[in-house]
């Protein structure tokens, strides 16, 4: 990877992590007078209504609709439906820390998966900052040490989901626009979501759920698309890992505004994620200028 491109991956990573962070407060806030179904239509129906005024606005967009991968759009979208249906749930079940830190065994089933279907390369680098994510996920953990919650099973099925769901993005970038990808995932999501739900649940709505539900429908699009845009300039073995540093956010903001409990070693789990994750972006880019260091000099690559 060129070092532009690690800055673009960073950049879009950045806007995923607030993203997803603000679409698990809203559902924590939501989650006790709706149900989790109805909680993905107002994320689906949100992202339509945005896609769809963004089409208004700017009519070339339609350019990017026509697929040539239908069926893979299904499956992508069936899968991520289903892991958002387990995380979700788990966010009502566990404190958030703990949802988001379990959510990082996702890493090893992308390398694995990136490695077997896209046929990337496992480097040292890569190794070392899923070893160290672990490493630092089980100091905030602490396994052994706290009574097994059957809830934390919801949130291994999703990193396993998420992970497939994450392959198949990565795989789509090749053929398929950022818009493209991002509409037919909503767009096939919605009916699914619906017929879960109590057609009638708006209703129930209140004026002071207009900021979480706000949240809902603009966060979870922005962070597949942020997503989207980030395996767009980087290896998914890369995108990936930097996703560790949701977990010492999210623990800040359940400790600011939810009471849950915060200790030093949520931080000394984090320096460790962040370690993985520098020596891992210094290691691509050092890779990327060695392979692009030739071709600039006019030389013969290396052997």
């Amino acid at each position: 990877m060129a070092l532009q491109n690690i800055v673009r991956v960073v950049l879009w990573m950045t806007g995923t992590l607030f993203s997803f962070t603000i679409l698990a407060v809203s559902i924590r806030v939501l989650a006790g007078s709706i149900s989790v179904f109805e909680i993905l239509v107002i994320r689906c129906a949100g992202a339509i209504f945005i896609l769809l005024m963004l089409l208004a606005v700017r009519p070339s967009l339609r350019a990017d609709l026509p697929t040539r991968r239908l069926p893979m759009h299904v499956f992508r979208s069936s899968v991520h439906l289903v892991g958002q249906l387990c995380w979700a749930t788990s966010l009502t079940l566990l404190p958030f820390a703990t949802v988001f830190a379990l959510e990082f065994t996702l890493p090893v089933w992308v390398l694995i998966l990136a490695i077997v279907i896209l046929g990337e390369k496992l480097t040292s680098g890569r190794i070392v900052v899923i070893v160290l994510g672990f490493v630092g996920c089980l100091v905030i953990l602490r396994p052994g040490l706290i009574a097994f919650q059957p809830a934390a099973l919801l949130v291994l099925v999703a990193s396993f989901l998420y992970a497939v769901f994450n392959v198949c993005t990565k795989q789509m970038t090749s053929t398929e626009t950022t818009f493209g990808i991002v509409f037919w995932m909503n767009l096939m999501q919605l009916p699914l979501a619906l017929a879960g739900s109590d057609p009638l649940f708006f209703l129930r709505f209140e004026s002071s759920q207009v900021l979480p539900i706000a949240g809902v429908g603009v966060s979870g699009l922005a962070a597949h698309y942020c997503m989207a845009r980030a395996f767009r300039y980087g290896d998914a073995s890369v995108v990936v890992p930097l996703d560790f540093l949701r977990v010492p956010l999210i623990a800040l903001v359940g400790f600011l505004f939810f009471n849950e409990s915060l200790d030093l070693l949520v931080f000394v789990g984090a320096a460790i994620i962040l370690a993985g994750i520098l020596w891992n972006l210094r290691a691509e880019a050092r890779d990327g200028q060695e392979i692009a260091l030739p071709e600039d000099q006019g030389t013969p690559e290396r052997s």
